[in-house]
């Protein structure tokens, strides 16, 4: 028997789960302070934990704690404890090395040069590889995170300073990495080749930040400047900021799942803004998979833009016909066999006046394993609805991401293993449509697709990785090989 719990637990797994956010500051008395507030609009890129190092000319210091950001940087924790003019944090949801506090970021060392500390948005895809080969030289870690192997990788680097160090390290790994770094003189921040995640350049009165996303510029009243440019590296210091590129010039492949749910929807990526890329999803759902409907319902929250794109290209009506509780947490109640279905009202219920008797179509960013949808259509055909039809604002997602979004295996994402009839039927509605992957490109501002040379990295939708997955070959996902590393097999 399931409890609240459980059926929370399922329905949560049934997303994919945000990978992390970053965010850092150099010159600002109260830099922790502003962390903690640009964490708090990061908090969409994960909610597992979060971490802040700051310095204070002599020392550093370090908070890290389980939990949002809300309910454990409290006064004492922030103010009192992590002073300094330069900080930099992290929220977290785990993809490599699981929960816990040891994997919990910013990761922290003395070196040999004096402290180190280190924030990472994304995933490597040869961290195991590279500490395997560091254990092998008596290197020891202290946590099964891949962002411990960069620590490790500037602490061995024989370059002659910190930056050659830096750069040595980032040369060696593989994958999708955004950075953000600290030491006692400097910030650093640095994105992969690929720029597969986001990093940005903010100025608040002349203190310089690196945020995961524009919308944690916002929060703090300070100047967005730039993207930083894919494979670019730029360094602060008290003498100004200075940029550099360690890498060959490559083509990049900025993750386009970003514009379909893991941005928020206020933040500017990469020159879009996400808002206006997900309106223009859902216009372009309506003329590729039009359907005759009496009201356009979203899935809150991630389904609201595209769907508002949807009915004013489509000319029906958008209406909330569903509502989302937003303060959904950890039950105490274990419910029995009469309310233990009750559990995705717990989260989502019908509005049954705008949905009753009606031609709904159900506009959702993604179908991952679809159980949640299975229940969200039964909930609208109990609160009365004609007709259930649902239109999803990105293509089936039928492959696993490597590059620092938690996705369940391969063999269980609905799309790799069931035809979009057959996906239809599962989930109980009158029809199914996806937009098409050229309809996507075309959303982001692109002619279509070039299948010769993708322009974003796409790969949960089409299974084509950007870059060599070194650890990941015969695994299903993420997880399963950390699982591995944990057991020690």
């Amino acid at each position: 028997m399931a409890d609240a719990d459980d059926l929370l637990s399922a329905e949560a797994d049934d997303h994919f789960h945000d990978e992390c956010g970053v965010f850092g500051i150099f010159g600002r008395q109260d830099a922790a302070a502003i962390v903690t507030l640009g964490l708090h609009a990061l908090q969409h890129r994960g909610q597992e934990a979060a971490g802040i190092v700051s310095y204070d000319g002599s020392q550093f210091h370090v908070e890290r704690h389980v939990g949002l950001i809300g309910d454990t940087f409290t006064k004492q924790r922030v103010i009192d404890s992590l002073q300094g003019n330069r900080a930099i944090g992290h929220t977290r949801y785990a993809t490599t090395g699981g929960a816990g506090l040891r994997n919990i970021q910013p990761f922290f060392a003395e070196l040999a040069d004096g402290g180190f500390a280190v924030a990472h948005n994304g995933n490597l895809t040869n961290a195991m590889t590279v500490q395997r080969a560091l254990q092998k030289q008596g290197a020891i870690f202290s946590s099964t995170s891949d962002t411990e192997t960069l620590l490790h990788l500037v602490a061995t680097s024989k370059e002659r300073d910190l930056n050659s160090r830096f750069i040595d390290a980032v040369r060696q790994v593989e994958g999708a990495f955004s950075l953000v770094a600290m030491t006692a003189k400097k910030m650093i921040g640095c994105r992969d080749p690929l720029g597969i995640r986001p990093l940005v350049l903010g100025d608040l009165d002349g203190a310089w930040i690196l945020a995961s996303e524009t919308c944690a510029l916002d929060i703090i009243g300070a100047r967005f400047v730039r993207d930083l440019k894919p494979g670019e590296m730029v360094v602060v210091t008290a003498k100004g900021i200075e940029s550099l590129f360690p890498f060959e010039q490559q083509k990049t492949r900025f993750c386009i799942f970003e514009y379909v749910y893991f941005a928020r929807p206020d933040s500017s990526v990469e020159g879009r803004n996400v808002y206006e890329v997900r309106k223009r999803i859902g216009a372009e759902l309506a003329q590729e998979s039009p359907v005759d409907a009496d009201i356009i319902v979203p899935v809150p929250d991630s389904g609201t833009p595209a769907a508002i794109g949807f009915s004013q290209a489509a000319g029906i009506p958008f209406e909330l016909g569903i509502i989302r509780n937003h303060y959904v947490g950890r039950t105490f109640i274990q419910p029995g066999d009469s309310i233990r279905h009750m559990g995705v009202k717990l989260k989502h219920n019908a509005n049954r006046r705008m949905i009753e008797g009606k031609r709904v179509v159900l506009v959702d960013d993604s179908i991952v394993r679809g159980t949640t949808s299975q229940k969200i259509v039964q909930m609208v055909r109990d609160a009365g609805a004609k007709e259930v039809h649902m239109r999803i604002a990105s293509p089936p997602t039928s492959a696993s991401c490597f590059y620092g979004v938690d996705t369940p295996e391969k063999s269980k994402l609905l799309a790799s293993r069931m035809s979009i009839e057959e996906m239809a039927e599962f989930i109980r509605v009158d029809s199914l449509g996806f937009l098409s992957i050229d309809g996507l490109y075309r959303a982001v501002g692109e002619a279509g697709r070039d299948n010769e040379q993708p322009q974003f990295c796409d790969a949960c939708f089409t299974g084509q990785y950007p870059t060599r997955l070194l650890d990941f070959e015969g695994h299903d996902n993420v997880r399963t090989l950390s699982l591995l590393a944990t057991s020690g097999a």
